[in-house]
Formats: C-alpha cells, structure tokens, sequence
C-alpha cells in the first residue's frame, strides 16, 4: 500500500470517529446527514485510489473539491493551504512574505515590463521606470520569459542583492543595467491625503490593514495643525474593506469616545459583541463627508454606515457593494487556514446591510439581492429613515456616466500608457501634479501617436448603418431607392478618428493626464489629477461648505 493509501486510510478512520461524536443524538438529522457524507466521502476517495485505472492527483482533486464544497455556503468562506498562506497575510497587513523590488510586473506578447514601480521601494529608488523591458535578470535571459516567470526571479529574501537589465524605450541609450537590494514590501492603505481646494483635507483609503488607523490619524493631525482646513473628506471608493477593528479606530476620531459602532451576532446568540470607540475624537465637530460607490464593502461599509446612522457624515456617491458579514480565521491541519464567516454585523441604527441572503439560494444555486422593497426601515441618531440590506444608500447620489468606447480601448489596448511612457522618457520634468494639464500640444502629439489601423474600437454609428442595411433587406425594404438613401448616409456617419478624439477630449485627456502624471509622482500624482474633475468630490465640498444645508440634511 502506498503513502498516499496509509494517509487516505487513517483520514477515513478519523473521518469514522467523528460521526460517531456528532451522532449522539439519534434524533439530530442534520448532523446524522454530516456523519454519512463524511462517511461516504471517505469510502469514495479509498475506493478511487485503490481501483481507478490511472493515478489519481490528490491535491488538485481535494483542492477542487474542497472549493467546490465551500461555494455551497458563500464567497467569503476560504480555506488556503501552506502556500497560500501569504495571501491572507497581505490581506490584513498589507505586507508581503518575500523581499522584492516594489513594481507591478505586466507581460506584452512573449516580454515582460516594468508596469508601474512603488514609491520608495527599491525598483523606483534604482531608477526603473513603467514601460522599460526586463530583459535579464542577474546571469537570466528574461527577454522572452513571461510575468510569472520574471516575477519569481524577482522575488528573494530581503536585503538580497539583484542586477536587473531593461531595454528602456524612446531613449538614445536603451539598455540599461540596475543594481538593487531587494526590500520588504509593504502596499499602503492611504496612498494619498493631503489639503485639496484651500480648505478641504482629504483622504483616500484603498484598504483596510493593521496600519489603516494609524495612517489615518496621521493624516487628521495634520489637518489638525493647518488652519486653513475647515471640512474633511474621506474617499473609500473602490475599498473592498478588511479589519473591522480598523473600521472603529477611524469612527472614533470623529465621535465621542465610547460611542458604539457595531455588533456582530453568530449562530449563538452569547457570541454578541459590541464594539466602541476607545479614544477622544480628533474631530468631534468638523463638516465631513464620506465617498462611497459599489466598490465599497466590508469595513468600508462600517466606516461609513456607522457615521450615517450617526449623523455625523454625509455619504455621498453611489450604493455601497452590500456586505454585512464577519470573518475570522481557524487552524486547520497540515498549516491550512479557513477563513469562515461567523457572524453579521449591525450598525448602530440596528441594521443589516448584507445585500445577499446565501442561505435561500434559488433553483440554480444563484443569489438576489434583496429588493429595496423587502428591506426594513431604521432610524438614525436624529431619526432620518435609513433601510437595511442591498449596502449604503448615499445621502447624495453621483452618477458616474458611461465611459465611451473609445476611452475604454485607448486605456484597455495600452495607447494612453504606451504614450506616458514616451513622454516621461523624453521631457525629464513636468509641473506638480495638481498644476499639470493636457495642452493642445500634448494632445496632438497624442494623437499623432494612435495608427488608426491598429486602435480597434466599437463603431457603433457603422454597426447601426450595418444592421439597418441587413434588416431592410431581410424585411423586404431595400429597393432601388433606401439602397440610394443608405449609400447617402454612409459617408456621413462613417467614424473619423481624429474627429472621435476631438470630441472625447475632455474624457481622453482625464485617463492621459492621470498616466503621464502617475510616471513621475506615483500613485500621489495620478490621485491628484483624477480629483480635478471628479463629480462625487465637488457634491461633496458643495454641501460641506453649506452648514444650513448640511444640517438639514443630518437632521439636525
């Protein structure tokens, strides 16, 4: 019998013992349900690997099995083996297990490029830039190996050294050769904070990690010793969310000490736990406004739902993503993890946000989110009426527009990075990032750049001509005559490149300003530009700066 038989064989054994504990009592059918699954779950894996003509793959089928078992309960029950341990551990600290150069690695046909190096971390302290080719990495020939590839040669212990050669475009000396020390890294949840406007102090948080309240309250004391900032704005757009406790810390630099910001419920109703803010608010009484839209889950839905039902914020945005449950993470063997829900969280009006309802599932395993029509209606701090599940609905809403599709294929075919790129390798400054505009000049050049043979993007004046053309004929309409009249049409309504970028300039030059400016302040820089033109933040100042409006609109 081989290793392989011996494990399956004791795990079926245990697998026996369990059943007989779960099964005491003869009248309990869930668990008599579990300890036969369990049971002939057991008996199957021993009889596939005693019989089945091949050899099976043991990790892949348990790993697939395992996933396939855990989706029956929700998408946010995991379990992750010893190797992806690290995973989890980036998520609630924000920091990876090995040393590396701080730089998104993406991959171009066969090549692999430096995508967009970190701030401070070693690949930007060396000089790489976004666009530059990896083409050897110490004694390796990169120049034709993949991401995944390049990224673990990349990859070591910190403190190691690395030589990294690049091919940099739209340079007279285009290889260039680096030498680095790899280094810890760390991805912040505040990228950005600074006074926008005069007298706005904002904050952009993209997560939340052990470090989130702290960065945080940095940033508010700041604002503290600058007179000039008179309301505040936090952004949690697009923040998938992560420690709760994290959430609390930043509720209590604008509430009183000891106020409650929520309690987590699980199958036993003694599992209930309140959680309050443990220090003296920084800003009790400054205007503040919290962004929100369908990124926003988790945390960032205690964050700014606590401060609605409070009636110490005005959410402004679009409707948060929904997500009312808690997780928390058990050992299991073999240095597996299993991060498992355990209870739902309440806000302080008493209201579950959680938009899906997992455990009524419809006939084909999918789940609704609940209609605004079944939600339940709450009171806030001042009684203004607020409802339960499908997320946060803002106090002002936003519409964020469509983006056309030729913004969408210049940003997703890599034309507005491509260009960045050029323009950073040829002009070695550009003014501060919230100075920095697209000028006629520069958008020409951009322009100039596009090979409209190559940009491929929906027509959709053309489509239309295409469509009526094949349906007249189909229902009998093209004669001599609509053939004429279509054929007149044609050239009329036949899209012109240069005309498409002439009226989409305002939209092109927001994704391009943003670019050229991440290449030389980071992500601060591409933050900054987007926030120049950005609907939900002006919403936001607006009413800020309006205390009579502000205040009616809290109730108060």
């Amino acid at each position: 019998m081989t290793r392989l038989r011996h494990i399956l064989a004791a795990a079926a054994m245990a697998a026996v013992a369990v059943p007989q504990s779960l099964a005491v009592d003869p009248s309990s059918s869930h668990d008599a349900s579990v300890a036969r699954n369990l049971t002939t779950f057991n008996a199957l894996v021993k009889e596939l690997e005693m019989n089945y003509v091949d050899t099976i793959r043991p990790k892949e089928a348990f790993n697939s099995a395992i996933a396939a078992f855990l989706s029956t309960v929700d998408p946010y029950t995991e379990y992750y083996s010893a190797e992806q341990r690290s995973d989890l551990t980036k998520l609630t600290t924000g920091q990876f297990d090995y040393g590396g150069i701080g730089s998104f690695i993406m991959q171009r046909d066969s090549a692999s490029f430096i995508s967009y190096p970190m701030e401070g971390a070693p690949a930007a302290k060396a000089g790489l830039r976004s666009g530059d080719q990896i083409i050897r990495v110490d004694s390796v020939d990169t120049s034709h190996m993949g991401s995944e590839a390049v990224s673990k040669l990349l990859r070591g212990q910190a403190g190691t050294p690395l030589t990294v050669t690049v091919r940099r475009p739209y340079v007279t000396d285009s290889i260039l050769t680096f030498e680095m020390v790899r280094g810890k890294l760390v991805e912040p949840s505040v990228p950005y904070w600074g006074v926008i406007d005069g007298n706005t102090g904002y904050i952009r948080v993209t997560q939340f990690i052990e470090q989130t309240g702290k960065d945080v309250r940095e940033a508010l004391e700041s604002f503290k010793k600058d007179p000039a900032v008179k309301q505040i704005v936090l952004d949690l757009r697009g923040n998938g969310g992560g420690l709760l406790e994290q959430a609390v810390d930043i509720v209590g630099n604008f509430v009183p000490k000891g106020t409650e910001v929520l309690r987590t419920r699980g199958r036993d109703a003694k599992s209930e736990k309140i959680y309050k803010t443990t220090h003296t608010p920084i800003f009790p009484d400054i205007p503040l406004a919290v962004l929100i839209d369908g990124g926003s889950a988790s945390a960032s839905e205690i964050t700014a739902g606590s401060l609605q039902d409070l009636d110490r914020a005005v959410l402004v945005g679009s409707r948060s993503f929904g997500k009312g449950l808690v997780q928390s993470t058990m050992q299991l063997p073999y240095d597996g993890l299993l991060k498992v829900t355990v209870a739902k969280y309440y806000i302080p009006s008493g209201r579950l946000i959680q938009a899906l309802d997992y455990s009524h599932r419809n006939p084909d395993g999918s789940v609704a989110r609940t209609p605004d029509s079944l939600t339940n209606v709450y009171k806030t701090l001042h009684g203004r009426e607020v409802r339960d599940g499908g997320g946060l609905k803002p106090d002002i809403e936003v519409d964020w527009g469509q983006v056309s599709r030729l913004a969408y294929n210049l940003v997703r075919d890599n034309w507005t990075y491509d260009f960045a790129n050029r323009y950073a390798n040829t002009h070695p400054t550009i003014p501060p990032a919230s100075e920095f505009v697209i000028t006629d000049e520069i958008y020409e050049d951009f322009k100039k750049s596009i090979d409209p043979k190559k940009l491929k993007y929906d027509k959709v004046l053309d489509e239309i001509l295409k469509e009526l053309r094949k349906t007249a004929g189909e229902e009998g309409y093209l004669n001599d005559q609509t053939t004429a009249l279509l054929d007149s049409l044609s050239p009329l309504m036949t899209h012109n490149l240069s005309h498409d970028l002439d009226n989409r300039r305002e939209e092109v030059s927001g994704y391009l300003g943003a670019e050229i400016a991440q290449r030389y302040y980071f992500d601060k820089g591409k933050i900054i530009q987007d926030l120049r033109n950005d609907e939900a933040l002006k919403k936001a100042e607006a009413i800020l700066s309006d205390p009579a409006e502000l205040n009616k609109m809290l109730g108060k």
